[in-house]
């Protein structure tokens, strides 16, 4: 079985001959480190080719310039020039290579939430021919994965911010509900015009995790993810399509929310002490419904003895894969450390032969 038709089983919960194996890729830019994990990743894991649906919806002009702020870091603005107004948002982005900070969101308030449900939908349009040159490059090596962006509620947490989001989800719920349902219409729309033009069948999408617990409660998991994300996926999959979902947190209490509004692939579902689901729990709600993929920690690979990960490795096959389906195995995270590419490549090689070396 070669890796695509290995992903395609495992995205249509078919039976598999052993389980995939796979990892995102975001290293570290500019980084020769991960040159060895690269290749042999390239030639032994299943391979997914990400291809971004983002250009096709128009805008409104952006404009961006940054400001000192210290040694570490400077200010990034960007102003959304609309005619309803002007919307700004602020980032501290490092200037030593280390993860930026959002600083201020575009909508702070009931009135800047109106005055953006007030602008037009985007249109949307564009060349996708590259989606079928990069199908037939990857070729059997694994799928191309269209990625349809942030979720609407995560789209929506983007613009607010957790605490604002968390403010307003009390006092202007409703507010919400209609950032959602304009978002959800976008995604539809570009979705419309992505399957018209044969894109597909395999889709992306993250964002879940802003409502979704600690930071909020199930009920709001379901009324502002499962509620906006439920037409989207049936679309997908009244077009022979399926979709992939990448959310950390606590999951145990929305798990069968995820299975709800039909999501094919979840990743990374973690134990504790990053999840709250060990794999034989959530295979036992996911069995025949839903793809697990994961749930190797990310630290692992820089913390752990290779003889460690080849352990958790053989566990987690134990643990979710007794009926040799609905299972890739991979680390919860990109590889993601500056300059460390040797030190966890025997990590990843571990986890990778475990998998390989498997005999069920």
């Amino acid at each position: 079985m070669n890796s695509r038709e290995r992903l395609r089983r495992a995205y249509f919960h078919e039976e598999m001959d052993r389980p995939g194996v796979y990892s995102r890729t975001n290293y570290p830019p500019d980084d020769p480190s991960y040159d060895k994990l690269k290749a042999y990743l390239g030639a032994h894991s299943e391979l997914k080719r990400g291809w971004s649906s983002q250009g096709l919806e128009t805008s409104f002009p952006v404009k961006t310039y940054t400001e000192p702020v210290s040694e570490d870091f400077e200010r990034r603005v960007s102003v959304l020039h609309t005619p309803a107004g002007d919307f700004r948002a602020s980032q501290m982005i490092s200037l030593k290579g280390h993860p930026g900070l959002s600083e201020t969101y575009l909508i702070k308030t009931r009135e800047d939430a109106e005055r953006y449900l007030s602008l037009p939908l985007p249109e949307i349009g564009g060349d996708v021919s590259s989606f079928f040159g990069a199908d037939r490059e990857i070729g059997e090596r694994g799928i191309v994965d269209v990625s349809l962006g942030v979720n609407p509620a995560g789209s929506v947490a983007t613009m607010l911010g957790s605490e604002t989001l968390a403010i307003m989800s009390k006092t202007d719920r409703d507010i919400v509900h209609a950032l959602c349902e304009r978002q959800m219409t976008i995604k539809i729309n570009k979705l419309k015009f992505l399957l018209s033009h044969k894109v597909g069948p395999f889709f992306s999408t993250a964002g879940h995790e802003y409502l979704a617990p600690p930071l909020h409660s199930p009920k709001d998991f379901c009324d502002f993810n499962v509620r906006y994300d439920k037409p989207i996926i049936d679309l997908i999959h009244n077009a022979g399509g399926r979709v992939h979902i990448h959310c950390h947190g606590s999951l145990n209490q929305v798990l069968d929310g995820f299975i709800d509004m039909g999501t094919d692939v979840l990743h990374p579902i973690e134990a504790p002490p990053m999840g709250d689901i060990r794999a034989a729990e959530a295979k036992e709600v996911a069995r025949g419904k839903l793809c697990m993929e994961g749930n190797i920690q990310i630290a692992a690979m820089y913390e752990h003895t290779p003889q460690q990960v080849r352990e958790e490795t053989r566990a987690l096959i134990e643990d979710a894969f007794d009926d040799h389906g609905g299972l890739i195995v991979s680390p919860t995270a990109s590889p993601y450390i500056r300059g460390a590419g040797e030190e966890c490549f025997p990590q990843y090689k571990a986890m990778i032969d475990a998998v390989l070396q498997w005999k069920g």
